[in-house]
């Protein structure tokens, strides 16, 4: 079987099984509107530590240990585990990955990395690699504005059209067997640049990501939006979303029936997080929190969702470089 379809997207012959997730949120993620899909709240951002860097790493570890517990023979046995945040060199991944022990893929896709960890993880076991693995993503609110922006403690007024970085974390424990959502089909994304410079305005940078990608996986397909119960991007938040929409509408397509951005989802309207949410952990909470109970439920048999990445860093932004995105596709069926 040519398990590739068309020009970007690929169907697993054997397709593997989500058989658990885990999600962890930050205090203002506990008071949004996927509270009750946590596995556990932290109280506050610090959760015992001594920097917001080493509370991202706790966040990491828990969530994949959580997540191994439905894997056969728990963490011991699992094969690999594929994972990543927003951190310079991925640090907050090592420091977790330092603790469980386990091989280890580093995956940098900014907020695409939870999509990109279940694609890869489920290319591994198709292929006959492995049996067992887990896809994992984070970020930290505080962790991120550090880096990418102004020291929280300057209290630096936000502009309404930027994002508020999920504190949090999510992983999916994948295998070759077992009971649960099956991971059939994904489409890996191009880079696209449209020349947006502002990195408060994070939503019009990757919307035009997200829109080639899903476009293409359609293509690639042969499938209308209609063959999803629902299709979610990861973090365009409002302003990116109703951009997506109106540019599929200009390819000839209507989502607007069952399209919805992760970014959305978490907060409140009245927590001020302005644009909606953002960071790797947008996707990843929201899919191993909400989605997947929704699709254990089958209250969804069919979804799509496309983790969106900028892939901008501080220094690129200082040289005033525009900001390139990502976005990849991976489709879990009931």
């Amino acid at each position: 079987m040519n398990k590739k379809k068309g020009q970007q997207s690929i169907v697993y012959e054997v397709s593997p099984v989500i058989v658990g997730t885990a999600a962890i949120g930050g205090p203002m993620e506990g008071e949004g509107l996927l509270a009750e899909y946590f596995h556990y709240i932290m109280k506050d951002n610090l959760h015992g530590e001594d920097s917001w860097e080493k509370c991202e790493s706790f966040m990491l570890e828990w969530v994949a240990r959580k997540a191994a517990q439905n894997l056969p023979g728990g963490m011991e046995l699992a094969d690999c585990v594929l994972a990543g945040d927003l951190l310079n060199q991925l640090m907050a991944t090592h420091f977790a990955m330092r603790a469980l022990g386990r091989p280890f893929i580093g995956l940098y896709g900014a907020c695409s990395t939870m999509a990109e960890s279940m694609i890869l993880g489920a290319c591994l076991i198709d292929g006959g690699f492995f049996q067992h693995v887990l896809g994992c993503a984070s970020s930290h609110h505080d962790a991120a504005e550090r880096q990418y922006r102004f020291p929280t403690e300057l209290g630096v007024q936000r502009p309404p059209s930027t994002q508020w970085t999920v504190t949090g974390a999510g992983a999916a424990a994948i295998a070759a067997s077992g009971v649960g959502p099956l991971i059939t089909a994904a489409t890996f994304g191009k880079v696209v640049d449209m020349g947006v410079k502002d990195p408060n305005n994070m939503g019009p940078a990757m919307a035009p990501a997200a829109v080639d990608t899903l476009y293409q996986h359609l293509q690639d397909l042969d499938r209308q939006p209609n063959y999803y119960d629902m299709i979610y991007t990861g973090d365009l938040g409002s302003i990116g979303k109703t951009l997506v929409i109106e540019l599929m509408k200009e390819k000839g397509v209507d989502i607007s029936a069952n399209y919805e951005d992760c970014g959305c989802l978490i907060y409140r309207e009245d927590q001020d997080a302005h644009a909606g949410a953002s960071g790797c952990a947008s996707s990843a909470v929201t899919f191993c929190g909400y989605i997947y109970s929704m699709l254990l439920q089958k209250k969804l048999s069919k979804i799509l969702l496309i983790g969106t990445g900028s892939l901008h860093s501080t220094t690129s932004y200082q040289q005033k470089e525009s900001i390139p995105c990502i976005a990849h596709a991976v489709a879990v069926e009931m």
